[in-house]
């Protein structure tokens, strides 16, 4: 592995930036402008403006990142200030290693050749190809259920499913840490809406039970996912759907990050809990593991299928899989399915497991279970950001995730492991992320000792 190191990053300049910008960018979460005041809706933005502006100056904004090339163990990223970073990457999406897969560029390749970069319609209209009927079925045998409809992307699948299916008077059960496409779609589909603890299936128990006790005419419908990407841990899906069959509910399992990259034969959490074919709804996405974007719904109903078609607005209203897309999501299902696929998972869980050791051995506790996904806890939003800083000086990406997407004071780092990932570039990253939260948690001891009191004639 080529020596990455990032240009331009000097720990003195870095340690004057920590003056009155620093202490903005360091001292506030996006929590702090989620909820803007004010008539005008385009100039109350401004004091977000400034804090991310702050942010950048303080040099603790990495996130936009654009990638130069492909995304592959070790890629080069152009921040938003302009610089270009060379390093290990652990930041992007493709646990499988497919997008690098030439059997995949074969297929997208020969599906532009022979269809064309543009789907040209909706699926509602005139938008699918003999490519998407094609992927339908590819996908109806993978999670053993015969009805399948496409979406442009996987939000626009969970979005969709649940408006279509959900009306005012009905009710949604959805655990507190559900994706943000699964929140907003039972938000903009009713008000009755009861969330439980994360993975807590007593609760979820007491809302349906009570639900029923008093509304006998209503659906409901229970949301989770198969693999938490911020927590990597997953719910007990067999008591959840025999709670949803006791009391006349409806469970939907998102599988975006678990199917095809983890389970018996790529199947994820729906094959290793035995409920393969079982589930009521299941909802995925190609951007983890099938090296594209796009959605999906899966259903045993043709009712259902033909319903969520006519209704799921972010379907019927949007474009449909362009050819390429569907190609490339066809191929990666064949592989996924393929004893090359086998060996593909296998290599990823054993990267998996040396990634979690090599944080143990530091003496970090990674969150979860074992999964592509090794979440590394923080806590502190300022040691964080700092710590994030360091991590491009030292050469490795990592997703940094602080509210929204977690609680305030639950700041982590998101490793997205890869197959192709070599033991070097599994190492290497542990060493250097837990070295730079080490030496953030320093930084911050240090700025806060250095803050200047009313005793020692410094302003308060």
């Amino acid at each position: 592995m080529k020596s990455m190191k990032r240009p331009g990053v000097n720990d003195g300049a870095a340690a004057g930036q920590e003056g009155s910008a620093a202490s903005l960018a360091l001292a506030k979460s996006f929590a702090h402008f989620a909820h803007p005041k004010g008539s005008d809706l385009l100039a109350r933005t401004e004091d977000y403006y400034r804090w991310w502006q702050a942010r950048n100056q303080a040099d603790v904004w990495t996130y936009a990142l654009a990638i130069q090339g492909r995304a592959g163990p070790e890629a080069t990223f152009q921040t938003v200030q302009g610089r270009m970073c060379s390093g290990v990457n652990f930041a992007t999406q493709d646990y499988l290693s497919l997008a690098l897969h030439p059997c995949i560029h074969e297929a997208a390749i020969r599906a532009l050749r022979d269809f064309g970069p543009h789907s040209a319609g909706s699926s509602a209209l005139s938008g699918n190809s003999s490519l998407s009927l094609q992927l339908e079925r590819a996908l109806s045998e993978l999670v053993q259920m015969p009805h399948v409809t496409l979406f442009p992307t996987g939000w626009a699948a969970c979005f969709g499913t649940i408006v279509a299916l959900i009306r005012p008077d009905d009710h949604v059960v959805i655990d507190h840490l559900a994706h943000a496409s699964l929140q907003t779609g039972a938000h903009a589909a009713t008000a009755k809406i009861r969330r439980f603890r994360h993975l807590d299936g007593t609760e979820a128990e007491r809302h349906l039970r009570e639900i029923r006790s008093t509304d006998s005419q209503n659906g409901i419908l229970v949301v989770t996912e198969g693999l938490y990407s911020m927590d990597s841990d997953s719910p007990d899906l067999a008591f959840l759907q025999r709670l949803c069959r006791e009391c006349y509910a409806t469970l939907l399992v998102d599988v975006a990050h678990d199917l095809g990259a983890t389970g018996p034969n790529g199947t994820g959490q729906l094959g290793a809990q035995g409920l393969l074919g079982q589930v009521d709804l299941v909802v995925g996405a190609f951007s983890k593991t099938f090296a594209t974007n796009g959605g999906f719904v899966a259903t045993h109903s043709p009712a259902v299928n033909q319903y969520i078609k006519a209704f799921g607005c972010s379907n019927t209203f949007s474009a449909a899989l362009s050819p390429v897309q569907t190609a490339v999501a066809i191929e990666a299902t064949r592989i996924i399915r393929s004893a090359e696929g086998e060996k593909l998972r296998t290599r990823l869980a054993q990267n998996v497991s040396m990634l979690r050791d090599a944080f143990a051995a530091a003496g970090i506790c990674c969150l979860g279970s074992p999964s592509p996904l090794v979440m590394v806890p923080v806590g502190n939003e300022k040691v964080a950001r700092l710590a994030s800083r360091r991590n491009f000086a030292k050469g490795v990406f990592a997703n940094l995730v602080e509210f929204l997407a977690v609680a305030v004071g639950a700041a982590r780092f998101r490793l997205q492991v890869m197959a192709n990932h070599t033991e070097e570039h599994v190492r290497a990253a542990a060493a250097r992320v837990a070295k730079s939260i080490e030496e953030a948690r320093d930084m911050v001891c240090k700025l806060r000792n250095a803050r200047p009191t009313a005793a020692s004639g410094g302003s308060p």
